[in-house]
């Protein structure tokens, strides 16, 4: 049986959904970042390119885009009987759990290139994602555009840390492998 909502009730659903994933997209983010931190003597050691931003900066530009990404998935969430929206949806779970993992690589296992792949990855699957969301409601991937603009900067910044810092990537910078016995 199908029906046709009426345009309170889209909103009331888009409501529903906003108040769910906004800030569960927010709590993920917060936590992700729980697992590697930037205070970290590994990474103040490290030498910082050009183009690194005040780090006070990270905190608040990934706030906004955590909430503007929870409203983009929201209008896909709400757009019940959308084509295709079962499968943005999807690939958007597979893509946020690489965004997610990311400050583990990089900072918790200190892995400069593998971030980097990482950072990779996530950029072409948001593309991906992009393009399904569009399919369903043009805004949801509108709303993702900064969020793409941010994670290129963070490649590129991955990238001038991985150049600038060769010997460092893997988390020893002297070669020396701890062993521990059990």
């Amino acid at each position: 049986m199908n029906m046709l909502a009426s345009r309170g009730q889209l909103r009331a659903s888009f409501l529903r959904w906003a108040l769910f994933l906004v800030p569960l997209c927010v709590l993920l983010g917060f936590l992700s970042g729980m697992f590697g931190s930037p205070n970290t003597a590994w990474f103040q050691g490290l030498e910082k390119p050009g183009i690194y931003p005040e780090p006070r900066w990270f905190g608040i530009v990934w706030t906004i885009l955590y909430v503007m990404i929870g409203l983009s998935v929201a209008l896909v969430a709400s757009a019940w009987g959308a084509r295709g929206r079962t499968a943005a949806l999807s690939v958007f779970a597979v893509h946020f759990v690489l965004n997610l993992s990311w400050s583990y690589v990089f900072f918790g296992a200190q892995q400069i290139s593998g971030a980097l792949y990482l950072l990779v990855a996530i950029v072409l699957s948001l593309l991906v994602v992009m393009a399904l969301f569009w399919r369903v409601r043009k805004l949801a991937a509108v709303l993702l555009i900064p969020y793409l603009a941010w994670v290129c900067f963070a490649t590129a910044l991955n990238y001038q840390f991985l150049q600038l810092n060769p010997d460092a990537d893997g988390g020893n910078a002297d070669g020396a492998v701890e062993r521990v016995r059990i």
